[in-house]
């Protein structure tokens, strides 16, 4: 899995938006917090937004706030509000790309690979991961003996 820097941005600034539920957060505190480059996170922000992740409040107090609970937002919500859909192979999804002769199988394999990813990022939401509280499956997953290790 290759998580863009606009996947990692919106994760994070998603993430402080969390944490200060249901209050607004402008745009310079979010960056300042999570030391974000301001113009990139304004363009994050607003993909966030026409995904009805986050919504502007103008004003003196306005900023950015989620549209929904921390609970009820997963992590692959916003990477695909951002990034579009979680696996792709040459610009495709998985599930539409046929191949031929040894490897008429591939496609299985990256539809698996896609299911792999839905089932962590599908199953952890912003409440979850801002608090530290990862289901169990997850965490036994970070756990493994090898899932630090580069490959």
């Amino acid at each position: 899995m290759r998580v863009s820097a606009r996947g990692d941005y919106a994760v994070r600034a998603a993430l402080a938006l969390a944490a200060r539920h249901p209050a607004t957060v402008s745009t310079q505190a979010l960056a300042d917090e999570q030391r974000l480059p301001r113009k990139f996170l304004e363009a994050v922000l607003a993909d966030l937004r026409r995904a009805d992740v986050v919504r502007a409040v103008r004003g003196c107090d306005g900023g950015y706030q989620l549209t929904r609970e921390p609970n009820q937002v997963a992590v692959a919500t916003i990477l695909r509000a951002v990034d579009g859909p979680l696996a792709e192979v040459r610009g495709m999804r998985p599930e539409e790309v046929a191949y031929v002769g040894c490897a008429e199988h591939l496609s299985e394999l990256w539809v698996a690979a896609r299911s792999a990813l839905r089932d962590v990022l599908d199953e952890v939401n912003l409440a979850q991961l801002a608090s530290g509280r990862l289901p169990s499956r997850v965490r036994r997953l970070a756990a493994a003996p090898d899932a630090w290790q580069p490959r």
